[in-house]
């Protein structure tokens, strides 16, 4: 075939990525900039089933369908009771529309990628064409083997699914052993990109800092990032040498001065040189430490550089912490009301991450666990021979990185060979 008739064989192709999940459409994002960045002329357009699916319009990807949010926040498996108030927010009738949606557009799609769990996973087997699964929610840490739901099983085992890639090499190598040949390590893409990027956060040289991860659903978020001040407060009264640092998305930023009125902390706004905002909360009632006030430096751009500098993470997040604990930080977890973040979820994250994570308490916050926490936290951040079991034990679990460029060449190569097959 002359080359100009390859490469407009090329620039035809056509990828529909499917995600069920925030922190699917945050790994599938990724992926996709390692796609675009391998073959520029791929169209790729996405159908996140839950949420809005932010993480592809900040990429500019075309969203296919309608996109909504739930009221438990996609989280029913932690609460099967929350189902019922996703069935009355109109749960089925969304559902229905988005598969409406997927298959009057999957005609002129050449191959599927799905990032989640069965939802997602089913999707891409409705759709017709063959796909590549990245089951990324999923773990065989948490119990010692995954335990699939036959659903899924089935779905995965189809011809249809070309290859499964994981979080984790313990998972591959756990469904391997269970007989699905096809599975690989995966990864977690948003390793990949976790590096500084020089934002200005403040932060002297060998100074200890502490980063607040209250999550990312605004409503959840600003509750937990008022126990993670409570925890600072207690922290910085033991040590008031440690820094506190808050990785906020723009959204719970965009509550904090109501939330320090709330909490009778100090609200400073400042702006760099670019004009990005960055807040300085602070509290002057300390007791028995001197009357240099409790400091915590808010900031919407700067995870990457937050959570690089770290010496510890007080996390309630999900995503955000698997992240940090992979490059090693320790992380002190304390639960929230949820939807995501409660006792059950940092229980069963405690099980994945392993010996990095501490988990105070076995239910929703109280001033007692607060000051548990802050203890917690406080001797962590002095403990140096953990501090590097830490740092081992991020690569052994979720190492080596370059997930993004994993996945990315496996779709593309399964894709090719399906367009083969289909053009013979």
């Amino acid at each position: 075939m002359p080359q100009n008739q390859r490469m407009a064989q090329k620039s035809a192709q056509k990828l529909l990525y499917i995600s069920n999940g925030h922190g699917e459409d945050n790994h599938s994002s990724h992926i996709i900039r390692t796609l675009r960045a391998i073959r520029p002329e791929l169209e790729i357009a996405a159908l996140p089933i839950v949420g809005e699916g932010n993480a592809y319009r900040k990429i500019n990807v075309p969203i296919v369908g309608p996109t909504y949010t739930l009221p438990s926040g996609g989280f029913t498996y932690m609460n099967r009771l929350r189902l019922i108030d996703d069935i009355r927010a109109g749960l089925l009738t969304m559902t229905w529309k988005q598969y409406r949606a997927m298959r009057q557009y999957v005609d002129q799609v050449d191959f599927v990628a799905a990032t989640g769990d069965t939802i997602g996973q089913a999707f891409a087997l409705l759709s017709g064409k063959p796909f590549v699964s990245f089951i990324s929610p999923l773990s065989a840490m948490y119990e010692g083997k995954l335990n699939m739901d036959l659903i899924l099983w089935q779905i995965l085992k189809s011809e249809r699914c070309r290859a499964v890639a994981t979080r984790d090499a313990y998972t591959a190598e756990d469904l391997r052993r269970q007989g699905l040949e096809k599975v690989t390590f995966g990864g977690i893409p948003s390793l990949d990109r976790l590096k500084p990027v020089g934002r200005d956060i403040q932060l002297g040289e060998g100074e200890k800092m502490v980063a607040l991860l209250p999550g990312s659903r605004t409503a959840e978020a600003v509750r937990n990032f008022k126990l993670e001040m409570q925890v600072a407060l207690e922290a910085a009264r033991l040590n008031e040498q440690i820094q506190f640092r808050a990785a906020l998305v723009p959204s719970v930023m965009a509550e904090v001065e109501q939330i320090a009125a709330a909490e009778g902390w100090q609200f400073e706004q400042h702006s760099r040189e670019n004009g990005t905002p960055w807040i300085r909360l602070s509290y002057s009632h300390r007791a028995g430490v001197g009357d240099r006030p409790i400091e915590i430096l808010c900031y919407s751009d700067a995870f990457n550089d937050i959570v690089c500098r770290t010496t510890l993470v007080v996390g309630m997040a999900g995503l955000a912490v698997d992240q940090a604990m992979a490059i090693g930080k320790p992380i002190v977890q304390i639960a929230g009301e949820g939807p995501q973040f409660t006792y059950a979820f940092a229980e069963a994250q405690e099980r994945l991450l392993g010996l990095s994570v501490q988990t105070i308490g076995k239910r929703a916050a109280t001033p007692e666990i607060l000051k548990e926490a802050a203890e917690c936290v406080v001797k962590t951040i002095e403990d140096s021979a953990y501090l590097q079991r830490c740092v081992d034990n991020g690569l052994a679990k979720f190492g080596p990185f370059g997930a993004s460029a994993r996945i990315a060449n496996l779709i593309l190569r399964h894709m090719d060979e399906a367009i083969a097959t289909n053009a013979q």
